[in-house]
């Protein structure tokens, strides 16, 4: 069963160039689907034929309470036929909405850590819960944070060859370093600029060349730029959410506060300096749930 709704469309953003000064065009993943909608769907592609050949009956995996992972890996469990366990960090919500609601909606079990225990425990703690599953009988298949690994990152190999053409930047948020480790695996589609969106630019080339040995240096095909991380993970200023209705009113496409908001304002900033001229590829990675409760920042 094929989970991603692929090859996505990739347009020209006619009026945003006119209003930016630079010809920027926009590769939609978030056409992936609805409740697959955005970049995890590709990489879960991957995971779960491997999961699925191993016989797996459950998932699990982790992220944050808005995670736009877990929520997709609870989608594609749940169209598979599979069960699904998620490790989330924070507290739980009376009043779930976004990505959160939807974990409710598909049954998925959830289990809650600090902030403090993701950070530091979180994979041994995935570890901990697949071993508790295997002792009751179960057979599962852990997923790391954002579906980022060698296997996963494969997924965006195969979306690099979907371009068919190079671009002088592709920009594109970078939350577990998945997307772009994939991205700098596949052809040349002009330089890749990981836009980070929490953790700094040491951490994320650290992780991302551990994923696969044959991705090549940071610096020369991709590179991580940091210093539009915002107040933190999930936080959002003014400049992202002025970035984020600019794009809704000049060209209908709905960004969000976590990660795609952030990319771009990295984008609008670099082509204002001029730094960044010619063509430019904004990868748009979904993440509309994000949107949702966020009301009051909004307005």
């Amino acid at each position: 069963m094929q989970l991603a709704r692929i090859p996505t469309p990739l347009v020209p953003l006619e009026r945003l160039s006119r209003a930016l000064g630079a010809e920027i065009w926009c590769k939609r993943d978030d056409l992936t689907g609805i409740g697959l909608s955005g970049n995890k769907v590709r990489k879960l592609e991957f995971l779960l034929a491997e999961a699925k050949a191993q016989g797996a009956d459950l998932l699990l995996t982790c992220g944050g309470i808005q995670s736009n992972h877990a929520r997709a890996t609870a989608v594609a469990a749940r169209q598979l036929g599979l069960d699904v366990e998620l490790l989330l960090r924070g507290t739980p919500d009376d009043d779930p909405d976004g990505n959160l609601l939807l974990d409710h909606l598909l049954g998925a079990r959830l289990h809650w850590c600090t902030p403090e225990d993701y950070r530091e425990r979180r994979d041994a703690l995935l570890a901990d819960l697949a071993a508790q599953r295997r002792r009751e009988g179960r057979t599962p298949y852990v997923i790391p944070e954002g579906g980022s690994n060698a296997l996963g990152a494969k997924g965006y190999s195969a979306a690099a060859a979907e371009i068919g053409q190079r671009f002088d930047r592709v920009v594109v948020a970078c939350g577990s370093g998945g997307t772009v480790a994939g991205l700098a695996l596949g052809p040349d589609i002009g330089p890749i600029h990981g836009i980070a969106v929490c953790d700094d630019k040491a951490y994320f080339e650290g992780r991302i060349a551990r994923m696969d040995e044959a991705i090549p240096a940071p610096g020369g095909k991709w590179r991580i730029d940091e210093g539009f991380q915002g107040p933190g993970y999930g936080i959002a200023n003014a400049e992202i959410w002025a970035g984020i209705r600019q794009m809704a009113e000049l060209e209908g496409l709905l960004l969000d506060p976590v990660y795609t908001g952030k990319a771009f304002w990295a984008l609008r900033t670099r082509v204002a300096a001029r730094e960044w001229t010619g063509r430019v590829l904004f990868w748009h990675t979904g993440g509309i749930f994000g949107l949702f409760g966020r009301g009051r920042e909004i307005a």
